[in-house]
Formats: C-alpha cells, sequence, structure tokens
C-alpha cells in the first residue's frame, strides 16, 4: 500500500512539526448533497488522528478536502497563498517555516512556529503581519485558521487534471518543526503594534465621549434592528450602528461584538463573516472621520 504508506508519514511528519498536542481536523465539502454537512469536524490527539487516516482517506476520496489546525490558542502562524519565491525570501528574512505544504502546483501554505503561545489578538496580529510582509493572503490571516494536511488531495475542480481526472496531491514539502530565528524581534514588533492601537482606540474615544451624551444614553443595536427606516435590512443596520457607535466612543472591538450578535452564516465562510465586519467597521471610521 505504498499510497496509504505516504499518507500516514506525510501526517505524522506534519502534525510532529506542527507540534500540537490536540488538533481539529475539518473535512471541507462545498459542494454536499442536501442532508449532507458541507463542513465535518473533529478534534483528535496525535494518536487519534493517526488511527483515522484510513476514514479520512475514505472521505477525501469522496470529495472531501482535509484541513489541520491546532485546537485552542497556539504557538502558530499560517500564511497561505505563497509562492516557492516568498518561501524562500522568508527563509533568508529569518522566518524559516515549521511547516511547508504545497496545496496545488505552485501554491503553498507555510506554518510560521512562535516560541510561544499566543492569544487571540496576538495570533490575528502575528498572521496578518507575516501576510503583509511575504505576500500572502491577508484575508486568511488570523489567529485559527484551517490549512491544508499533506498526503491527501485537493478535490477542488480547477485543479483536477481534464487529461487523467485525478487531483493533485497536497504534498509536505518541509517539516523542519523549528521556532524561526527573528521570532523574538518579530513579535516585539506585533506586540508594540498591538499597544498603539490600543492607545488610540482609548485617545479617540475620550474625545468622542467628552463631546457626546453618556455611554448610558447609547442606543444598542436592537434599537437600530427594530427601526423601520432600514425595513430590516442587516446591512444597513450594521453600518448605521457602527457609525453611531463609533461617533460615541465605542472602540471597534465592541462594535464587531455587536454586529456579531446576529447571525452572519449566510455572509458564507468563517473568513467571510470576518470580511464584511472589518469592512463594515472601515466604512463607519472613515464616515465619522469626514463629519469631524
Amino acid at each position: 500500500m505504498p499510497g496509504y504508506n505516504k499518507t500516514v508519514q506525510a501526517v505524522e511528519r506534519q502534525v510532529e512539526a506542527m507540534g500540537a498536542e490536540l488538533l481539529e481536523v475539518g473535512l471541507f465539502k462545498p459542494d454536499a448533497a442536501e442532508g449532507e454537512a458541507v463542513m465535518v469536524p473533529r478534534v483528535w490527539d496525535r494518536d487519534s488522528l493517526a488511527r483515522s487516516i484510513p476514514w479520512l482517506r475514505h472521505q477525501n476520496r469522496d470529495g472531501r478536502n482535509i484541513y489541520i489546525r491546532p485546537k485552542g490558542e497556539h504557538h502558530l502562524s499560517l500564511i497561505d497563498d505563497l509562492t516557492k519565491d516568498a518561501i524562500a525570501c522568508m527563509k533568508l528574512a529569518g522566518f524559516s517555516p515549521a511547516v511547508v505544504v504545497e496545496t496545488s502546483p505552485g501554491n503553498f501554505q507555510a506554518w510560521v512556529k512562535h516560541p510561544e503561545k499566543l492569544n487571540k489578538e496576538m495570533g490575528t496580529a502575528a498572521a496578518r503581519a507575516l501576510a503583509q510582509r511575504f505576500g500572502g493572503d491577508t484575508g486568511a490571516a488570523d489567529w485559527r485558521h484551517f490549512g491544508r494536511l499533506g498526503g491527501f488531495t485537493n478535490r477542488k475542480e480547477k485543479y483536477r487534471d481534464a487529461t487523467t481526472g485525478l487531483h493533485p496531491f497536497v504534498r509536505l514539502v518541509e517539516a523542519a518543526g523549528l521556532v524561526y530565528p527573528e521570532a523574538k524581534r518579530f513579535l516585539a514588533e506585533v506586540r508594540q503594534g498591538i499597544d498603539n492601537r490600543h492607545r488610540e482606540e482609548r485617545e479617540r474615544r475620550a474625545v468622542r465621549e467628552s463631546r457626546s451624551p453618556s455611554n448610558s444614553a447609547m442606543k444598542s443595536i436592537d434599537v437600530f434592528r427594530a427601526d423601520p427606516r432600514y425595513g430590516g435590512d442587516g446591512t444597513r443596520i450594521d453600518l448605521a450602528y457602527a457609525v453611531y457607535a463609533i461617533a460615541h466612543g465605542q472602540t471597534e472591538a465592541e462594535v464587531e461584538a455587536a454586529i456579531r450578535s446576529r447571525d452572519l452564516t449566510h455572509k458564507g465562510t468563517e473568513r467571510r463573516q470576518q470580511d464584511y465586519v472589518e469592512r463594515t467597521i472601515k466604512k463607519a471610521l472613515a464616515a465619522t472621520e469626514r463629519s469631524r
């Protein structure tokens, strides 16, 4: 069973290099039939994952893409949609990946290993900074994004070989599992950026609070949702509330929490939902700056 053995080796090497004790595995099938789950999630330790490889191979043959990420807060950052040249640049700059996976011909993902566990805010900021620095997909940069698991096929139709009808394998290219040399300096920069953003938010809030009624008079997003002027249009409601809340001193995190208090699954994947929230807040910030 040469194919099975190669999958086992790829999975074991990738999981060992990632270094997480608990793992979330996602089996994604965007064209799932009615009554079938689009995403089938599992939480396993390394041994359970290894025992589940035959089942994962069966699900992969049935059209499901196999993804992986650490469970909970962790010490890794995923950079998606990289070129071979970008991987080389990472190494030259002192950001040698712990894991490199070729997800489709010429397209790579890299897992960077930090020397410490990062909280959600720090993990997202680090992932976005790395994506910006090395030309990765910033839309896929957050603290808990799924990456592909090596040894299985990429089931996206656009990658299927028109001649053979076969899908390309997700190939584990490197699995050094090491912390990158520039970690200490880079994490200090990320922390400083977060501190600066928090300070700016506090300063903006103090200015707005000095010009606005007290927070006790603040309208909640539910008031906007009940306002007949918006006709139940969630997008208009979210933007109107965001403009109002930011103008009254609410932080971006508070506005995001309010917007997310309604079900956003109709926007698509978690990534698409996050993009929607960020676009809304960005528009609201621009609107409030113009009105000053």
